[in-house]
């Protein structure tokens, strides 16, 4: 097989696995219940903090978010401080772009389309984030190619913010969960950190079936327990070279 021909079959298996990964997202039925709630309260301090480490006033962050969805992370993000202008939001899908466009700031760029292709400028961002993205990509490759344009777009001295589930979900085949040390085989040039967050879904959810205070505090009992806790928040900073000599 030729140089030529290898490319063009890659791109091909490449359009042919983001015509699946829309239509997986597709089927998916939003579920807009306590638990989603609870959980992003648990974890998006953490994900500041990790913001927080590069040292830079929060309104001078630049970030870039991959799989940006209904554009809610970004949202979030802005009221704790991010400078709208100094955030682009990456959707792959039209309805969902279109979604975001609606609820967030004018000077929020949002970009619709493949991630793994962005024509960005190279280390222009301090932060990039994709938060439940990877584990919806089945194929390696894609996975491989999304994960060096993060890189290439992230700034010496920036970071690589993930949050994502590290367990298969029998029930689901849409989707594959990805552990920490895939994380750090799509980063090799990282230096990697990683967090268990986010109690187990199915226990979550029947926690929080109790009324009132009683459901969070059983959630916040059981998330004490390591071995029950089902996502993983990694930190991946791009190393600044030592000068030589």
């Amino acid at each position: 097989m030729t140089d030529a021909t290898s490319s063009r079959v890659a791109v091909e298996q490449s359009d042919e696995e983001l015509r699946a990964i829309a239509d997986r997202y597709r089927r998916r039925t939003p579920r807009t219940d306590r638990f989603g709630q609870v959980a992003e309260d648990e974890r998006f301090p953490i994900l500041l903090r990790r913001i927080d480490s590069l040292g830079v006033p929060r309104e001078k962050i630049r970030l870039l978010e991959i799989g940006c969805g209904h554009g809610g992370n970004l949202r979030r993000l802005t009221t704790a401080g991010l400078a709208p202008w100094n955030l682009v939001g990456n959707e792959l899908l039209p309805d969902r772009v279109a979604a975001a466009r609606a609820v967030l700031p004018e000077s929020l760029r949002i970009l619709e389309g493949d991630a793994a292709a962005l024509s960005l400028e190279p280390g222009s961002f301090d932060v990039v984030f994709a938060s439940t993205v990877f584990t919806s990509i089945l194929d390696a490759n894609l996975r491989r190619r999304l994960a060096e344009t993060m890189w290439r777009l992230l700034r010496p001295g920036g970071g690589v913010l993930w949050y994502d589930f590290a367990f298969d979900n029998p029930r689901n085949p849409d989707v594959r969960g990805v552990k920490a040390a895939e994380i750090r085989r799509l980063f090799p040039g990282g230096r990697t950190s990683i967090r268990r967050v986010t109690l187990a879904p199915p226990l979550a959810r029947r926690c929080l079936m109790i009324p009132g205070t009683a459901g969070l505090l059983a959630y916040r009992l059981f998330a004490t327990i390591p071995l029950l806790r089902t996502h993983l928040v990694a930190w991946i900073e791009n190393p600044i070279e030592a000068a030589p000599g």
